[in-house]
Order: C-alpha cells, then sequence, then structure tokens
C-alpha cells in the first residue's frame, strides 16, 4: 500500500469519527487499584452473607469468627467509597466532561434504584396479605446499598455539572462529605412524620438498611478525595498519600469517642479513614496481584445482584439461608460461599458477553476502545 493512500484513508477515517460529535471519545484507561478494592469488597461481601445466613451458632462463636465480622463492616463504607472516588476520577481533565456524561450517570442512578428495589420486592401475596399499610411500604420501599449508592450519584453527578471550577467543586464535594453525616441525626428527627417512602430513604424508616443519611457521606468521601488526590498518579504516589490520609484521619478518631449508633458521624469517619488505608494498599500491591481481584470488582454490581436472592431468597421464593439455615460447619460453609462467588461470576460474565454481542458498537466491545456517551479522553 502506497503512502498516499493511507494518508487519505487515516483522513477519511478522522472525519468518520468526527460525524460522531463530541460524545464520541476514546475511552480512559481504568484506575488499576479501583476494581482490585472492589473485588476485594465483593469478596468479603459474599463470603459474609453466605456464612452469615449458614454458619451454625457454635461456630459464630470462634475468635476467629467474632474477628471476621468485625472486618465485615468496612465492606459497605468501601463499596461507596470507591463508587464515589470512580465518578470524579473517570471525568479526567476536560471541563465539560461533567456536563457531557450526566446524562449516562443519570441513566446508571436509575438502573440502580431499580435494582435495589427489585432485590426487595416482597412478592404480591405479601402485598396483598398486608394492605396498603406503613408495613407494606416498609416493604416495597426498604432502601438498602443499591438504591444509597444509586441516590448518592444522582446528586454527585448533579453537584459536578454545576461546578465546573475546581475550587467550588472542591468546596461542594467537600461540604457534601462531612455534612451529611453531621446533619443525620437532625435529618432522622425531622423525618418523622413524613411518609413511609421518604423515611426509608432519610434513615428512620424501620428496616432501613444504608440509608442516605449517614452513608452517602462515604460516596461523597470518595469522591472529595479523588478530587484532591487527581494530580497524583494511581500507584505508588496515591498510595502513599491514600495511606497518609487515612492515617491521619484514624489517628484522629483516637482522640475523640466513636460512637456506634446509626446516625454518628464520627463512625463515618472511622470508616472512611478504613476504606482509604484499603485503597491506598491495594494501589501499593504489584498489579498482577491486585488484578487477580479485579474482574470481580469490575462484575460487582451484577455479583450482588445475583448472590442475593440466592442467599436470602426473593418474594416467595425461598433462599439457602430458609432452606439450609444457621448449621453448617465451617468448611462447609466457605465452600457453599466459593461455589457460589464462582457462579455468579461466571454468569455475569457471561452475560456481558451476550451483552457485548448483542450490542456491538457499545464501549469494551471493540479494539478502539471506543466510548459512545463520554466526552473524556484517554491517556
Amino acid at each position: 500500500m502506497r503512502f498516499g493512500d493511507g494518508a487519505r484513508r487515516w483522513a477519511y477515517a478522522r472525519l468518520a469519527l468526527k460525524s460522531f460529535g463530541p460524545s464520541l471519545s476514546f475511552r480512559q484507561a481504568r484506575h488499576p487499584a479501583l476494581d482490585g478494592a472492589r473485588g476485594l469488597a465483593v469478596l468479603a461481601m459474599v463470603m459474609g452473607h453466605t456464612l452469615d445466613a449458614l454458619l451454625a451458632p457454635a461456630f459464630r462463636d470462634h475468635p476467629w469468627v467474632q474477628e471476621y465480622w468485625k472486618l465485615r463492616g468496612i465492606t459497605a463504607p468501601l463499596f461507596l467509597l470507591v463508587s464515589g472516588w470512580a465518578v470524579v476520577m473517570a471525568l479526567g481533565t476536560k471541563p465539560g466532561a461533567a456536563k457531557d456524561s450526566f446524562g449516562r450517570r443519570f441513566r446508571r442512578a436509575l438502573l440502580l434504584l431499580f435494582l435495589g428495589y427489585l432485590l426487595h420486592w416482597p412478592g404480591w401475596g405479601a402485598v396483598r396479605d398486608l394492605g396498603f399499610s406503613d408495613a407494606m411500604l416498609s416493604k416495597v420501599f426498604q432502601f438498602d446499598a443499591l438504591q444509597c449508592i444509586g441516590a448518592s450519584l444522582m446528586l454527585g453527578a448533579m453537584a459536578l455539572v454545576v461546578t465546573p471550577n475546581r475550587g467550588a467543586r472542591a468546596l461542594l464535594l467537600g461540604g457534601l462529605a462531612v455534612g451529611i453525616p453531621l446533619a443525620s441525626a437532625g435529618m432522622w428527627h425531622a423525618g418523622e412524620h413524613l411518609p413511609v417512602p421518604l423515611q426509608q430513604f432519610i434513615g428512620n424508616g424501620e428496616g432501613s438498611r444504608f440509608p442516605f443519611f449517614p452513608w452517602a457521606g462515604f460516596f461523597f468521601a470518595g469522591a472529595f478525595a479523588a478530587h484532591g488526590l487527581h494530580l497524583l498518579k494511581p500507584g505508588l504516589a496515591q498510595g502513599f498519600a491514600l495511606l497518609a490520609l487515612g492515617g491521619a484521619l484514624l489517628a484522629l478518631t483516637r482522640w475523640m469517642p466513636i460512637e456506634w449508633t446509626p446516625t454518628s458521624p464520627t463512625m463515618v469517619l472511622y470508616r472512611v479513614a478504613q476504606g482509604l488505608l484499603v485503597l491506598g494498599v491495594v494501589n501499593l500491591l504489584p498489579q498482577r496481584l491486585s488484578g487477580m481481584l479485579a474482574p470481580l470488582g469490575r462484575l460487582s454490581l451484577w455479583i450482588y445482584v445475583l448472590h442475593l436472592p440466592v442467599v436470602y431468597g426473593w418474594a416467595d421464593i425461598a433462599g439457602l439461608a430458609q432452606r439450609i439455615g444457621p448449621r453448617l460447619g465451617m468448611a462447609a460453609a466457605l465452600g457453599v460461599s466459593v461455589a457460589l462467588l464462582v457462579g455468579c461470576y461466571l454468569i455475569a460474565r457471561f452475560g456481558r458477553w451476550m451483552r457485548e454481542q448483542a450490542r456491538p458498537w457499545r464501549a469494551g466491545s471493540t479494539t478502539l476502545g471506543a466510548s459512545v456517551g463520554t466526552a473524556r479522553l484517554g491517556q
């Protein structure tokens, strides 16, 4: 092929790319530690839920199991922290990236809200039996982790759009990270007479597991940290910075009493410090090691959605907790958790492959790595 022909073909290719408009760009490389941290949280989550549902009471009193229950407390905060970090990190450096990607983030937030409420659907039989009562509304609108991430993502996407200036964005993200936990007790008190769905959202409703107040504070803490550390390269630089920041926050908790109440801001501070330390450690790990967890992290949403009905049931379909119950030994319960994790991962991986085959024009399905619907440039 002659040089002139190659140059003309490359010019035609660039014109074809431009014809898609500003919403077509090359994807930024994924943060090497985010998927690893999310994968670690997925591993702890699936194992924790399975052991909690199946482990016999005699084994729960073992000191190692008690220590594991304590470590499990970082799982949900780590998910929220990483989610907030990923939202800001994905914007890159282009000034209009937040505005250009708002529609995609808003749709993602709606998907998370839908899946969260779907997982807690009690079934038509339960709805008919309870009637139009507060108990029925509490079951249907039970607020859990996915709803919290979805609502936080929705608010975060709006916050990023209205603050194109980096200084104003830092103030807003930092204000949300600090203000939401501090306002939680007051919001719970003010929402006592609100409709049940709003009580579930705020947190003072019965059965609300991960209410917006204070749990959204973890999301915005991650977003604020990503905004502040965006100039540092992923890996050693960010790893040491995260360790220093997490260690400083952890030292700060030594000077104040930590209240383990649902609206405690000191509890949020303590868990944020732990989450930053975990993220810092994963940053410092060799990429080969963190890469072993990354596939789980990339499919974390669907592993979460798949494993919950299997463990706890859905609607009027019984799960492992009802069919087997807490009567297994340690080895058997661990075996079930590993089998469940592998099974959910394979199903999620197959589902992603099917989606890519059905929609070959979407991101990740070509060697170009072109992404429709985002305005950020890859490295």
